[in-house]
């Protein structure tokens, strides 16, 4: 029987009575994707507080305000604050990713009830509910088609393949893949083409949709390498800062001063100790970096993940649309008459091209032969004009060809080689070979043929035509440039094996000798989505941190669990957006590789400054543990120590976050997952440079207390300490390379906060009001000349040090 009397059958059958679709209704629950578990608001922000950074910081403002400096704590509460309300609001969005899954569900469905078709609303169907579905339909639950005439549906959000699937009633193999099931249609598919009556078989979290949105319950909410790693470095601050507390009571206590005295020292020193512009400044550090990567075409939905794309090792990547342009185009011709060929496979195609921006509709396959076609200048418009159709049989999965019959008395058929083959009598010579060659570099192989009666026999084989999803050009180069950059590209697709490796082949992700285990960990075909999310999970086991994409609803799990999940912004559905830390405008591959790019130079800076706000506090703790130890009076007052962490660590620190990337920031490898943000190199840096600093600091104010007097040394020890910092920011921004190599002038926003800054603590001792406020007696140029000096001390030892070493 052919498929439309079936489909005329199966829609005269009775389906379920009202009362048979309650009862099941009450055993199988509603036929909806389950609500997730979504964290309280009150849980998240206590999650954003408990932080020993911002707890640290929190003492701090405590402790300024204790001391009076009013000011200075409502600036550290105001960066605590701020800094929760952003995490708070990534993470709240973040929660939205099953909201989203439950959209793509049909509102209302078609179904046999009572013996007459009927409208319901999609969450009262039932298993064994009969499903009518035409073209235009969104498939409200997993079902077996029972009647299938010219039908197509759209399953690219669950499996990623882009070509509409031909669907028959003809039993596929078991077990077969999802994209194999041709017999079934699936929940939240679109039909394409055709009609079709199907038995339902699974409803809401028990279809394929509901698997997927099981998974995606599953996975845990991540912390990012960068709130790792700060994680770490706070708990550290944490400890230093009860130390030094500990160490200044101590010593205090020791020589006989006032208990009050003491305990107003130790609690400045803590203060100081504290970076508590480091929150701002990662902040900033980040924001800086969403708008860089918005200019290259991604677009962030969470602020860490600017960084943590930067710590990528290995790039999980779908095929379809992000290394390949995501549409079908032929791609070899073989054939006598390349143009005849292309003008029998157009006059036997349903598809049309658009006009005047309107879409092209039709089976992705043909509109491709149609593209081809036109470029050869053959018109479809032209070839109905001057030979209409007499008769059409249409492609089905059983006879996997499609047949028209025109008024110029040619029968043209196009279909697979092996079913079209069989019904030709000439033109074979050389063709099996061929359709095995274009097979094996991953193409979809099409015969055409064409023959003077009404029946499909005795046809003369025209040629055949591959067909592939080209690769993009520039991802190729991207692919090339993640290599070199030691990323590892996986490609993961639910394609065909052979077309899988023949694109990472064309791709360079393997090479073109490659063995069977570097195929195997390199190209996955016929994911699932839980082979996705398996193979996500295995490399983060391994040590790596991952950058996942893709673009449909199979994907999003596997988004979710990766450190870093990347959507597509043009091709991708709601669902993998919201499960995505970050979006591709363009789907470009290469996209991705800028971002890295972006990523590494933020990290850079946020590491860089973090040094830089280290080495200051250093600095400030030696010069006054030093002065406590061997018993001189204290160089720097308290309010000297809120000042200078105000001026050196608030915009010079804001000006080196951003600091342009290095450029050779791509030819090194990606630093090791486990790698600290400050590892024992920065670490050495840190004190080395904190030495120097409290060192000529120290000699400018023993020089001044024996030769002046004690007002004039903490004058001298304070600019000098202050000039110091400033000048020093120079060299913090660049690890091995010179100010001179990087051009003095090349971050001119540092230029100005260091120029302005100096002039205001050249301008502290000149006016009555800020030399009471400081209790400065009023340094002379002379004195302000050695000030500048010494801060220019530091910076030079700096810059030398880096000179020598690149020489």
């Amino acid at each position: 029987m052919p498929d439309g009397a079936r489909a005329g059958s199966a829609a005269a059958a009775p389906g379920l009575s009202s009362d048979q679709a309650a009862a099941l209704l009450a055993r199988h629950g509603r036929n909806a994707i389950a609500r997730a578990a979504v964290t309280s608001p009150w849980a998240i922000l206590r999650g954003q507080l408990i932080n020993p950074l911002i707890l640290l910081l929190a003492g701090a403002c405590v402790l300024s305000a204790a001391l009076g400096e009013v000011g200075d704590a409502i600036a550290i509460g105001v960066i605590v604050v701020l800094n929760a309300l952003v995490g708070f609001f990534q993470e709240y969005r973040a929660e939205r990713a099953i909201l989203a899954l439950r959209a793509l569900t049909a509102p209302r469905a078609r179904v046999m009830r009572d013996g007459q078709p009927a409208m319901v609303a999609a969450d009262t169907v039932v298993p064994g509910d009969l499903l009518l579905i035409e073209a235009g339909d969104i498939v409200a639950a997993d079902a077996r088609l029972l009647a299938a005439h010219s039908l197509a549906t759209n399953e690219a959000s669950l499996t990623g393949e882009s070509a509409a699937v031909a669907k028959s009633t003809a039993p596929a193999q078991t077990p077969a893949p999802l994209s194999e099931r041709t017999d079934c249609v699936f929940m939240g598919t679109p039909v394409v083409t055709g009609t079709g009556a199907a038995l339902v078989t699974a409803t809401g979290m028990n279809t394929e949709l509901g698997k997927i949105a099981h998974l995606l319950s599953t996975v845990e909410a991540k912390e990012t390498p960068l709130q790792q790693r700060l994680g770490r470095v706070g708990n550290t601050l944490l400890l230093a800062c009860l130390g030094i507390v500990a160490v200044t009571a101590a010593l205090g206590l020791v020589r006989g001063q006032p208990w009050l005295d003491v305990l107003m020292s130790a609690i400045s020193l803590a203060v100081a100790a504290v970076p508590e512009g480091l929150p701002a400044v990662v902040t900033i550090a980040l924001a800086v970096g969403v708008q860089r990567m918005a200019a290259r075409h991604v677009l962030v939905r969470r602020l860490a993940a600017v960084e943590t794309l930067g710590s990528a090792t290995v790039i999980c990547t779908d095929k379809t649309g992000t290394l390949t342009t995501g549409v079908m185009a032929v791609r070899e011709l073989w054939a006598r008459d390349e143009r005849g060929l292309l003008d029998a496979a157009a006059a036997c195609c349903d598809a049309t091209l658009g006009r005047e921006g309107r879409p092209d509709t039709g089976d992705p396959t043909e509109v491709a032969i149609l593209t081809a076609a036109q470029a050869r200048g053959l018109q479809r418009e032209e070839i109905e004009a001057a030979r209409p159709r007499l008769d059409v049989r249409p492609f089905d999965t059983e006879r996997r060809r499609m047949s028209v019959r025109r008024g110029d008395g040619v029968l043209y058929v196009k279909g697979a080689f092996e079913s079209v083959a069989p019904l030709c009598g000439t033109g074979l010579d050389g063709a099996a070979a061929a359709n095995e060659a274009q097979a094996a570099r991953g193409l979809r192989v099409l015969a055409v043929a064409t023959g003077t009666g009404a029946e499909e026999r005795d046809l003369a084989l025209v040629g055949l035509i591959g067909l592939a999803d080209p690769p993009r050009p520039e991802a190729i180069a991207a692919v090339a440039a993640a290599q070199s950059a030691g990323l590892r590209t996986v490609m993961i697709t639910g394609d065909h094996p052979a077309t899988a490796r023949a694109i990472a082949r064309e791709m360079g992700i393997i090479a073109p000798g490659a063995g069977d285990a570097e195929l195997s960990e390199a190209v996955h075909a016929r994911a699932t989505p839980e082979d996705k999310l398996n193979i996500v999970r295995g490399w983060k086991a391994r040590g790596a941190i991952v950058a996942m994409t893709g673009d449909g609803v199979n994907d999003a799990p596997a988004l979710r669990e990766a450190q870093i999940g990347i959507a597509m912004g043009q091709g991708g559905t709601e669902v993998t957006r919201e499960a995505s830390d970050m979006v591709l405008a363009d789907d470009n591959f290469a996209s991705i590789v800028a971002a890295i790019e972006e990523g590494r130079g933020i990290f850079d800076n946020i590491r860089k400054t973090l040094i830089y706000l280290l080495a200051g506090n250093t600095g400030e703790l030696l010069v006054m543990l030093t002065a406590s130890a061997v018993g001189w009076p204290l160089p720097l007052l308290p309010l000297h120590l809120l000042w200078i962490n105000l001026v050196t660590d608030g915009l010079p620190a804001l000006a080196l976050v951003v600091e342009p990337r290095d450029p050779d920031v791509m030819k090194r490898p990606p630093r090791p997952p486990a790698e600290p943000i400050l590892a024992r190199p920065e670490w050495e840096n840190i004190l080395l440079t904190g030495v120097l600093q409290a060192a000529v600091t120290l000699a400018m104010f023993g020089w001044a207390v024996r030769a002046r007097s004690l007002v004039v040394a903490r004058d001298l020890a304070f600019s000098s300490l202050v000039f110091g910092e400033l000048f020093r920011s120079f060299a913090a921004r660049n690890r091995t390379r010179t100010l001179w190599s990087l051009g003095p002038f090349t971050n001119r926003w540092l230029v100005a906060v260091v120029g302005s800054s100096a002039l205001v603590q050249l301008a502290l001792p000149l006016l009555p009001a800020t030399r009471r406020l400081f209790q400065m007696n009023g340094l002379g140029a002379g004195d302000q000349a050695r000030a500048l000096a010494a801060g220019l001390v530091v910076v030079t030892a700096l810059e030398l040090k880096k000179w020598l070493r690149r020489s």
